[in-house]
């Protein structure tokens, strides 16, 4: 199957509903039309298909291939799902809502409402890093300058009030990332145990954080010597990762909330995981939709 990269190849991919349905059929029932209330595969088809077009004869409940997924209760047409899935991963530095919704033909707040619920998709979480795996943290938050008198943490710059995230970049491999509350020694531990194998090789800056892991082989460049890489020990990889991202706050998105700023960082770890490769992408997004839901309640709560 030819990857997706363009307009013009998605509309040849999915030139109607019904595509892309059956793509999506496809891709979440490869051996055959489940139920996926109770995973019956004695179900028939019903004859007025609108909204749900299968029944299943074992549990008696009515379903589409929208049940159990973040698209589940939404009258927007699967095919403009994927539209949006395809813009969104075909957009290197990602896409506002206010753009998404005239290249769709939507409203800003439906299209909102469907790049969080695409991005819930695209959580990546995926089995340990290993071998080689930079790790690194970066920080997301206003200047103390340019904040509301009210909203001044009053303690300068750096760090202080602003959002911090962890990243993992494994050579030849994933990325992952994550929000952080904080980036002492026990939080940075604790997020490269769960991340990744026992007896890999990681790669750090001078963060006195990451000193004294216990089960990894640690080697560390000194930035604030001017120092960037020896040799094959350096955190390139992953700052090329931060600097990608940051592009994106600065131009497209302008503010990440710290309330929603893990799926914006989900959105570009699933666009690096896939080589931003169109088909590759609506694939991943198709698949991670499968058992997840996130309201507008759950949103803007």
């Amino acid at each position: 199957m030819s990857e997706i990269d363009s307009d013009y190849a998605f509309w040849r991919r999915f030139p109607d509903e019904s595509a892309a349905v059956k793509h999506v059929e496809n891709v979440c029932w490869p051996e055959g039309v489940r139920c996926p209330h109770c995973y019956s595969s004695s179900v028939a088809a019903v004859g007025n298909a609108k909204p749900m077009p299968w029944r299943c004869r074992d549990c008696r409940r009515h379903f589409s291939v929208r049940t159990n997924t973040v698209f589940a209760q939404s009258r927007i047409p699967v095919h403009t799902w994927l539209l949006a899935a395809h813009k969104l991963s075909s957009s290197r530095k990602g896409i506002s809502s206010v753009q998404l919704a005239k290249e769709i033909g939507v409203t800003q707040k439906t299209a909102w409402f469907m790049l969080h619920r695409i991005r819930e998709a695209m959580t990546y979480r995926g089995g340990l890093l290993g071998n080689t795996v930079e790790v690194d943290e970066t920080y997301f938050g206003g200047r103390e300058r340019n904040r509301h008198a009210s909203e001044k943490t009053g303690l300068g710059r750096g760090p202080a009030g602003k959002t911090a995230v962890v990243g993992l970049k494994e050579h030849g491999g994933s990325v992952k990332a994550f929000t952080a509350a904080r980036t002492d020694r026990s939080h940075l531990s604790a997020v490269i145990v769960e991340n990744v194998r026992r007896g890999a090789t990681l790669y750090t800056d001078g963060n006195p954080g990451y000193n004294g892991l216990r089960g990894y082989a640690h080697r560390a460049v000194s930035h604030s010597s001017g120092e960037y890489a020896r040799g094959v020990v350096h955190t390139n990889s992953i700052e090329s990762f931060w600097s990608l991202l940051k592009r994106a706050y600065v131009g497209t998105y302008h503010y990440l909330s710290p309330k929603h700023l893990q799926r914006y960082v989900d959105e570009f770890a699933a666009r690096e995981n896939t080589g931003h490769s169109g088909m590759s992408m609506i694939r991943s997004v198709v698949v991670g939709a499968v058992g997840r839901r996130l309201t507008h309640g759950q949103l803007v709560s």
